[in-house]
């Protein structure tokens, strides 16, 4: 694995503890953060070995955001970036993430701001802290709400009308009403988040690793779809593609053996 600076990650068996790692600017998105998450999420695609991402942020702070005092360095210095220049090498990152197999879980603590929501908003599921704050910092700074995936992810996750309120004003939502709005999963003590994933951890690692795949792949494609029949289409072929696995007949037999699964990933 490359050696990341502005990110950590840990490895515990299967899963990859990944965590911002610049606490002493609330975790705000530099340039550098921006190449290695580029290059950490565009590599779990084809890796096997990692079936899970738990994703936090070190310090105080989820991520605050995009770090302001660098970002005109950050401009100059991308002048491509899929046409777009560091808009478009920053939004990559979180089509990286929904893209990536392993479903992302990710611990909000703290401030969680602009490209920093966007963060928890591209996740699978997200925990959050008592302290948790999220607000669509953009329109506070004379742009758009609508920027790094967040009109695509905040409606689908809590409706138009929050989302509606949310993005145009910039204000913050603090963890009891996430939860109520369905934001996020649990809210739980901040020195409690990473205990709080374990149990999902758990249950995650217990499915075939193809099933977990294509679980995440086909939710994903089933939320766009534009019919019922387009959804059981992409249903019918992952079905098919686990049946045709050493795994499905392993679960099977322990299902009717009464013993838990062992998965090899065949």
């Amino acid at each position: 694995m490359a050696e990341f600076e502005t990110i950590r990650v840990e490895k515990r068996g299967q899963v990859d503890w990944l965590t911002l790692n610049r606490p002493e600017a609330m975790n705000a998105i530099s340039l550098q953060m921006v190449e290695e998450l580029n290059a950490y999420f565009g590599a779990l695609y084809n890796d096997g070995s990692v079936r899970i991402v738990v994703m936090r942020g070190a310090g105080r702070a989820f991520c605050a955001g995009l770090d302001i005092k660098g970002h005109a360095d950050a401009r100059a210095a991308v002048p491509f970036g899929g046409g777009f220049g560091f808009q478009g090498y920053l939004a990559d990152v979180y089509i990286k993430m929904r893209r990536c197999p392993q479903p992302i879980i990710a611990l909000v603590h703290g401030a969680a701001c602009g490209g920093g929501l966007a963060f928890a908003l591209a996740a699978d599921m997200r925990i959050a802290g008592q302290s948790a704050r999220m607000n669509a910092a953009f329109i506070k700074l004379g742009l758009s709400s609508c920027d790094m995936g967040v009109s695509y992810f905040l409606p689908r996750l809590v409706g138009g009308s929050v989302a509606s309120e949310l993005m145009l004003t910039g204000r913050f939502i603090h963890a009891p009403r996430a939860l109520a709005v369905g934001l996020v999963s649990e809210v739980v003590a901040d020195d409690a988040l990473e205990a709080a994933a374990a149990p999902y951890v758990e249950d995650m690692l217990a499915a075939s690793p193809i099933g977990l795949r294509m679980t995440k792949e086909g939710l994903a494609m089933a939320m766009d779809a534009p019919s019922l029949e387009a959804a059981m289409a992409i249903e019918n072929r992952n079905q098919l593609m686990c049946a045709a696995t050493e795994d499905f007949a392993e679960g099977m037999k322990a299902f009717l053996e009464k013993r838990t699964p062992v998965y090899t990933g065949r």
